[in-house]
């Protein structure tokens, strides 16, 4: 049977905007060698895998280099196909089982809104060489279980940002979230997302990294609601809500083309 290959938008309603997610369903569980020599030539952040499993579905993601143990982006142009080519009906509830646990998502008019696993980062001392870099000096640097968050004093300076890829891979981590405070009052605060050592430069919008970027605002400006922009090149918009032990992420979807793999 040939297997069809969606690649999505996430994280946006325009087409060629936030951040590109290609989405195979399979009919069984896929071989990791094929999965991840399929994402390699996908050559997108991130390549969701996905097959029925229990009462939903088991998911995988890759980049061209890796696997995974967490991805916003994909797991929401996942639930986006799942609901555009009629597998679930559209007030049904997406749920994957992941390698981070049941993950969900639904459907609330034309946003999806995905329950999450909270990441908070604990202070730490910067690693050697991470302000060079990045090309910044940071005001706070943490870290959690995948990432170092580096807060900066204003978005230019995140905006403005020409990080040494080669340099920064040399550090120990999965990614680097640089944040600060937005200038407009359109959003709460901005980000940018890299994992060099991942095998991507840059990330455009990071459904993960605002699991950890949810709770650290919430300690700094004492409310749990919020709107983010990811300030890559392509740009994205999260919702996202902090309830407890989990984040919820809210953003919108396109799909920009279907192929089939032969």
């Amino acid at each position: 049977m040939a297997l069809e290959i969606f690649q999505v938008d996430a994280f946006t309603h325009t087409p060629f905007k936030g951040n590109p997610a290609a989405v195979c369903i399979l009919p069984q569980e896929g071989d990791k060698d094929w999965m991840q020599l399929l994402a390699n030539e996908m050559n997108l952040s991130e390549t969701a895998f996905l097959y029925r499993y229990k009462d939903g579905y088991n998911l995988r993601w890759f980049t061209p280099a890796v696997e995974v143990d967490l991805c916003g982006h994909a797991t929401l142009a996942s639930a986006h196909i799942l609901w555009e080519t009629g597998q679930l009906a559209p007030d049904q509830q997406a749920r994957f089982y992941s390698r981070s646990g049941l993950l969900t998502a639904e459907r609330q008019d034309d946003w999806i809104q995905l329950d999450f696993p909270s990441e908070p980062e604990e202070e730490t001392d910067a690693p050697e060489k991470l302000g060079e870099a990045l090309g910044i000096s940071a005001q706070y640097v943490g870290k959690n279980r995948f990432d170092y968050l580096i807060e900066v004093d204003s978005e230019e300076a995140i905006r403005s940002m020409k990080p040494d890829f080669r340099l920064l891979s040399t550090i120990g981590s999965r990614g680097f979230i640089v944040t600060s405070l937005a200038d407009s009052t359109e959003f709460d605060f901005v980000s940018r997302f890299f994992a060099p050592g991942a095998g991507i430069n840059e990330d455009p919008v990071t459904g993960s990294a605002h699991c950890c970027l949810g709770p650290y605002w919430q300690k700094r400006l004492g409310k749990k609601d919020f709107s983010a922009y990811q300030a890559s090149p392509r740009g994205g918009v999260i919702k996202v809500q902090v309830a407890g032990e989990r984040v919820i992420l809210a953003g919108q979807a396109i799909t920009v083309m279907r192929s089939t793999l032969i």
